[in-house]
């Protein structure tokens, strides 16, 4: 592999203009495909095969004016201090309100609360639903403008008027000044790490190239691939971040090439030969992680991770032929300003000695050069490998501690409880739960299907009867039947809020019951409605995370082996992955479940955590982590297989990649943290628990358990059983055939590496010993 990357690499610099030609136009014809593609579909969420996507199915088909997975608008309307809802003229004025709500655009119909026994028993407070013939993101603009305006003005009459509901819900977006800070981040720190705008620039051009061509895919393609707007959400997010990485990767692979001395076109070549199978293995981990979203079983998820798998791939095509190519037009500009001038005296002394000009007792440029302090990931390589121990028992302890809190993980999803204060779905929330209960937050709605005979309506008084007999019941509203008899709903509300444990308890009990129910009244019941959803969604994922985990780290520690030839440096990859995961989901279970350190986080009200969010983290999080793997110790492999022991591999691939992949954590935790300020709870779980996740696995995992473990495995850490050394293929990822091949010729500055790497051997020998 690495030979054919090389002469890929060589081949993109050589032809540069028609490579950035191409891609441009890409972008471009992508780019007007999607603007001239017909609009994306609506999200749609789906969950087949459980009881509360049986229950939506069944309405859809006898409840079809119903519209039953259509948005909801619950309009509570709180009288002046002193008066009663049940006035005369305050009556009148919520007349006029449910009126001008049902003459809405969209709208399905309005709950009369008087009629609909929706008044608090104090009377000062009442609630009318609206429902609508579309989902949320189907909602018009005129839509929600009818519905703000009908509140406006009962509101302007002296009552408290608040909203609550999908169809009034603010659309958060994965985006805007969050992710423009992750970006104004990245770009200082890579103008840190490479001390050169231009350097700089590269990764940053060609990952927005990379996400715009991904992006723009997947919009022009959402209608025939039926594509949400949301699908894009983690291709952004993750396209992003890996293209940065991978391109980062292998222009600080040609600045090393450059600095010993070789021709840019080469050192291109090689570049693209080494690092550039480090990004390839990273991106088939990471495509891998995303792909695996499908064993979920929900579409949403589904589509989501194979269109951020796609636009992972794009990534990784632009970082083996674009970086090269736009490394033809940079050169040596890549290199900072002092670099290029040690590149001139290097060559002018070289120049000198071979004319035979150097005088007596002259000093070399070169050797000057060489002879400079170790730099940090040198001097921590050294520091490691010193007190392997020490700091392998830190970072697992460490680690574990902070992991404890995951161990009372409880899932669920956020609901209107959640939102900012301020906001007028939470006002409305706690409207409701002071008036009527917790319970009418998140009712449970109850489906009797007789199988296409009459008698829905005595079996539904049936089974009302005995529900309103189930501890946990506030109360059981009289049956809605469908005109031919045969179906009919019961709405049940629960003593408790939405995401409280003991709605998610009732649920299950009244499923149980279901089947005593179901053979008294010849007739079946299910158990559906928002908080039913958000139940058996959290289910679903907690039953598929398991088989997600074994799929993902299973596929990529086959993987891993055929990048190191190894099978402890996989194992020793999963199982740091593994830990760094624990420790961020104990952060965010410490942080937004606990309500440790919310005030400055900013969480309003602790909560379950986001059952996507164990799924969402081990497939990003993974991605990211081993591409800090393959890279830092693929370094390490090649030096191993080039001839270094294994302590001085170890410091080789810290002192050439651990100040990249340290760059690379940071701008990914930048990129992420920027969402920490995001009002929305769910997107500031995401970035914290995404910021922590990559902190831990980089700085604590990769930087110091990593070179720990291997120092004391030493040798053993690259054993590979002779009869799978001859079953696995040789991908050549760290280059060693390319070596042979090219069979470099000596510089300065290789010898002078050389000496170096002979004195950190023998400063490492007590510790082999």
């Amino acid at each position: 592999m690495a030979t054919f990357l090389y002469k890929l690499g060589r081949l993109s610099f050589r032809r540069r203009r028609y490579v950035a030609l191409l891609w441009v136009l890409l972008l471009g014809g992508i780019g007007y495909a999607s603007s001239a593609a017909p609009a994306p579909p609506a999200d749609s969420f789906s969950m087949p095969g459980t009881d509360s996507q049986k229950a939506f199915d069944l309405l859809d088909e006898r409840f079809p004016a119903a519209s039953a997975e259509g948005a909801t608008a619950r309009v509570v309307i709180r009288a002046p201090e002193g008066e009663k809802i049940t006035d005369p003229a305050a009556k009148a004025e919520v007349n006029q309100l449910v009126a001008a709500l049902g003459k809405g655009p969209q709208v399905a119909g309005v709950a009369d609360p008087y009629k609909a026994n929706a008044v608090s028993k104090d009377g000062t407070t009442a609630y009318a639903s609206v429902t609508y013939k579309v989902i949320s993101t189907e909602l018009t603009d005129k839509t929600r403008d009818a519905l703000t305006d009908a509140t406006d003005k009962t509101r302007a009459e002296g009552f408290t008027v608040e909203t609550g509901g999908d169809a009034v819900q603010a659309e958060q977006e994965m985006g805007g000044s969050a992710e423009l800070i992750g970006i104004a981040v990245s770009a200082v720190v890579l103008v840190i790490t490479f001390g050169s705008l231009i350097a700089a620039g590269l990764p940053l051009l060609t990952a927005i190239i990379g996400v715009g061509i991904g992006v723009s895919g997947i919009a022009a393609l959402g209608s025939v691939l039926n594509l949400s707007g949301t699908t894009s959400t983690l291709a952004m997010m993750i396209g992003l971040a890996v293209g940065i990485d991978y391109a980062l990767f292998i222009v600080s692979r040609y600045r090393a090439e450059i600095a010993e001395g070789r021709e840019p076109e080469e050192a291109a070549g090689r570049a693209t030969g080494t690092a550039g199978s480090a990004v390839v293995f990273a991106g088939l981990t990471v495509i891998v992680a995303l792909a695996g979203l499908s064993v979920v079983n929900i579409p949403m998820l589904t589509k989501m991770g194979l269109a951020a798998a796609a636009t992972v791939a794009i990534a990784v095509l632009i970082a083996l032929t674009m970086i090269p190519a736009l490394l033809g037009f940079a050169g040596k500009r890549a290199l900072r300003r002092k670099d290029r001038k040690n590149l001139k005296s290097r060559a002018d002394s070289k120049d000198t000695k071979d004319r035979g000009l150097t005088k007596p007792g002259a000093t070399h440029s070169t050797t000057e050069a060489q002879n400079t302090k170790p730099n940090l990931g040198t001097r921590w390589a050294r520091l490691v490998l010193r007190r392997p121990v020490t700091v392998l028992l830190i970072g697992v302890l460490g680690l574990g501690a902070v992991a404890i809190p995951a161990t009372s993980l409880e899932l669920g999803l956020p609901d209107e409880g959640t939102s900012a204060p301020d906001t007028t779905q939470r006002k409305a929330y706690d409207l409701l739960s002071e008036s009527f209960g917790a319970g009418f937050n998140g009712p449970l709605m109850v489906t009797v299907d007789t199988g296409g005979t009459k008698g829905a309506a005595a079996a539904a008084k049936t089974v009302g009867t005995s529900l309103a007999k189930v501890d946990g019941v506030a109360a059981v509203t009289p049956a809605s039947v469908n005109p031919a008899g045969d179906t009919a709903i019961i709405t049940v509300v629960p003593t408790t809020g939405p995401s409280d444990h003991k709605t998610e308890e009732l649920v299950k009990t009244i499923r149980s019951e279901a089947s005593g129910l179901e053979a008294d009244t010849k007739s079946d019941v299910l158990v559906t409605g928002q908080t039913a959803m958000t139940i058996d969604f959290s289910q679903t994922l907690d039953d598929a995370l398991l088989p997600y985990l074994g799929l993902v780290v299973g596929l990529a520690f086959l993987l891993l082996m055929l990048v190191f030839r190894s099978v402890l440096v996989p194992l020793k990859a999963a199982l740091g992955f593994l830990l760094s995961v624990a420790a961020a989901l104990g952060a965010v279970v410490a942080v937004f479940q606990w309500g440790w350190l919310a005030d400055i986080v900013g969480v309003d009200q602790p909560g379950p955590i986001m059952s996507m969010m164990p799924i969402f983290m081990i497939g990003v999080v993974f991605g990211l982590a081993m591409d800090y793997e393959v890279f830092l110790v693929t370094r390490m492999r090649e030096a191993y297989v080039h001839g270094a022991r294994p302590a001085e591999a170890v410091v080789t691939g810290f002192k050439h990649g651990g100040r990249v992949v340290g760059a690379a954590a940071v701008i990914m935790i930048s990129v992420f943290s920027g969402f920490i300020m995001e009002n929305d709870d769910m997107i500031k779980m995401m970035g914290f628990g995404l910021a922590i996740a990559v902190f831990f696995d980089a700085f604590v995992v990769r930087m110091a358990i990593v070179p720990a473990v291997l120092a004391l495995l030493g040798k053993s850490a690259w054993w590979l059983p002779r009869w799978l050394d001859k079953l696995l293929p040789n991908m050549d990822v760290e280059g060693e055939k390319l070596h042979k091949t090219l069979a470099p010729s000596s510089s300065p500055a290789a010898e002078d590496e050389g000496r170096d790497n002979d004195e950190e051997e023998r400063e490492l020998e007590p510790v082999r010993g």
